[in-house]
């Protein structure tokens, strides 16, 4: 790439923070085969500015201002760059290289095939079998005697966009799957994409069937059959399309369209709509032309957001999942989901409603693995979607960008019950779009086997896994309710609001710019370290206890041994027996004698009271967050009342405290 670069680099360039009314900052600006780098010459410590070349999204020359000539970068994540150039043909140059740089025309042009850290290649192997799906299949419950493993696609010859690993009805044969393939959109039948061991319900997934106005196919008939059979405790199959009715009908003159319900064997259809990527496409772009005003009035931000529709986008797919999850877990049906081709709709509603379902899904490494198991291996149009390589720009669309979003809103209904915070979502979508890793190249398994993928670039998975300490969420608790059951989303309207942390990441000019997230992390990680020091101060607490009751035991086992020998007179005072040295421990009456306080058991003080011992066994102290609250609270020496203390499972307990 480094032939297109026509002008590496250029002096005494402005770059401008249009979000801030702060003065430019002035520097030198450098041009490399995937980044474009930014030195501020006039900070003492020269601040950097990289910008890797394949999240450019757009770039265009302005209009001439009085301080040069306008450069501006729209990139994917929602940063927008201004550069001041002072003379037109360096400004040319830079565009004219950047139009090329931003734009690769084949693969091994993006920036992961060229990206190599200090690894080996054991090493890199390793890091590609970070994650397993056949674990994650026996963690479900599969195989077991309802459901196996068909070998029927291991050569992708079958359906070269599916996984070549597909678990199907046992009562499934090969005949009726090869049968219900070829009368299913690009041969994507259907396949087990979740498993309820609870219920023993399932969540399938395909393609729309080619049954135009009429046709039908036995084998078809007969595979979503023996999914219903599947599931013992039901007698009949929901079938889910997430199309809107109307697309759906219009798809049937063109040889596609829904199962007929006369056709198919105890199934309950389903049409609950969303858009196409089409409209998806259109309404991010009215979304971000929202977020992108420099000092809107409250009324026009409100207007622009609602005309965009993208709240209410989100909130369609949210209640599609709902509804899904609600039949597995409550119903106990199994559902079968589809959309035209079974790649962007479906995947979608089936990745968030095991999230509703699955408290595995909602930790980091959980997430993980449901982005590998129904976005990677189940063939998601990353390349085409995303702009990867120069292509159609009507097959951009935002699909995952959406399934990020809706897990979003479900952390803000439900802050305790994800592992993960806002960071590892946004870290996410990053890498996405950057191209920086091999995970999300290409459309399918069989076309990033064919690229080589794993042999020529690196995994995301446990770069992410190693620095899982910026990505915790410090209000999560496993043993809360919300973290162990399904959750249960409402999806009223008032429930929807608009996700500054993903589109307004790089506003500097908002106020405060510090998120919630960053004190109470802060907060989380000095409680922990004041209960380190807690645990230090009781552990030596119990041994100087321990200590002082062996110096007492020796002492009197020493005055029992002596009182033979040397017998104290009646008549001294009791001042000078061994008790006036127990100290904290405690003294006997000075009425009583020697001989008196053995009776009554009194010397027992000589050992100390056991019951209020210095022991952590015995401490009072709470642990989790408890102590999180009341640091945050009143400090470290403050613990709360009785009377203060709420339902540890209470979200307004977990929000007053923090």
């Amino acid at each position: 790439m480094m032939e297109h670069i026509r002008l590496p680099k250029v002096e005494k360039v402005h770059l401008v923070d249009r979000s801030s009314s702060r003065r430019s900052q002035l520097g030198t600006l450098y041009l490399t085969a995937f980044h474009t780098i930014f030195i501020d010459n006039e900070a003492e410590d020269h601040n950097e500015v990289w910008l890797l070349h394949s999240l450019v999204s757009n770039v265009e020359k302005q209009s001439l201002s009085a301080c040069g000539y306008p450069l501006l970068i729209r990139c994917k994540n929602f940063q927008v760059i201004q550069l001041l150039i002072s003379k037109e043909k360096d400004c040319n140059d830079v565009l004219a290289s950047l139009l090329r740089l931003t734009s690769p025309e084949r693969y091994e042009e993006l920036y992961c095939f060229s990206f190599n850290p200090n690894v080996d290649k054991a090493q890199r192997v390793q890091a590609w079998d970070f994650l397993s799906l056949k674990d994650e299949y026996n963690r479900m419950g599969v195989p077991n005697k309802l459901w196996h493993a068909t070998p029927v696609n291991r050569e992708y010859r079958v359906c070269d966009t599916y996984p070549a690993d597909l678990f199907v009805p046992k009562s499934a044969s090969l005949p009726v799957i090869v049968g219900s393939s070829r009368f299913r959109s690009r041969g994507r039948f259907p396949a087990l994409s979740y498993y309820c061991k609870e219920t023993q319900a399932a969540i399938c997934r395909s393609s729309q069937p080619l049954s135009g106005f009429s046709a039908r196919c036995l084998e078809d008939e007969q595979m979503l059959e023996a999914i219903m059979r599947s599931n013992p405790g039901s007698h009949f199959l929901y079938v889910v399309d997430t199309r809107p009715k109307l697309n759906a009908m219009a798809n049937r003159a063109t040889g596609k369209g829904y199962e007929n319900e006369d056709n198919y064997t105890n199934i309950k259809f389903r049409f609950i709509g969303i858009e196409n990527i089409h409209v998806m496409r259109n309404s991010q772009q009215k979304l971000i032309e929202v977020s992108d005003l420099p000092s809107p009035s409250m009324g026009e931000f409100l207007l622009g957001l609602e005309s965009s529709d993208w709240l209410k986008h989100i909130r369609s797919i949210l209640e599609v999942s709902t509804f899904i999850a609600k039949a597995v877990a409550d119903e106990g049906v199994s559902v079968l989901v589809h959309c035209s081709d079974g790649w962007d709709r479906t995947t979608q509603v089936c990745s968030v409603a095991s999230v509703l379902l699955d408290p595995f899904y909602r930790t980091l490494k959980g997430l993980m693995v449901l982005i590998e198991k129904d976005w990677i291996s189940f063939g998601h149009k990353f390349f085409h979607r995303y702009g990867q390589l120069i292509e159609d720009p009507k097959e951009v669309s935002p699909v995952i960008d959406q399934f990020l979003e809706c897990v979003w809103h479900l952390m803000e209904q439900f802050p305790c019950a994800f592992e993960y915070n806002e960071r590892f979502l946004t870290s996410m979508y990053h890498h996405v779009h950057s191209c920086h890793y091999g995970n999300f190249i290409c459309n399918s398994e069989k076309e990033r086997k064919d690229l080589s993928i794993r042999e020529k670039t690196h995994s995301l998975w446990p770069h992410l896994w190693e620095n899982k300490a910026d990505f915790v969420n410090p209000l999560f608790r496993a043993d809360h309710r919300q973290t162990k059951g399904v959750l249960r989303p409402l999806t009223a309207p008032y429930c929807f609001k608009f996700w500054r942390g993903l589109y307004n990441h790089f506003d500097r000019g908002l106020h405060p710019r510090q998120s919630v997230l960053d004190p109470l992390v802060a907060v989380k990680e000095d409680t922990q370290q004041l209960e380190e020091v807690l645990t230090v101060y009781q552990q030596k607490l119990a041994g100087v206890g321990k200590e002082q009751r062996n110096d007492l035991y020796v002492k009197k086992c020493t005055v029992k041994n002596t009182q033979g020998l040397w017998a104290e007179p009646t008549h001294i005072s009791l001042s000078s027996s061994p008790q006036d040295y127990n100290g904290v421990l405690g003294s006997c009456p000075k009425e009583s004698t020697p001989q008196q306080r053995q009776t009554d058991g009194t010397d027992l003080s000589l050992y100390g009271d056991t019951s209020e011992s210095s022991d952590p066994d015995n401490s009072d102290q709470e642990s989790g967050d408890a102590d999180f609250s009341c640091h945050s609270c009143s400090g470290a020496d403050s613990f709360p009342s009785e009377d203060s203390v709420k339902d540890p499972d209470s979200d307004e307990a977990t929000f007053n405290n923090a």
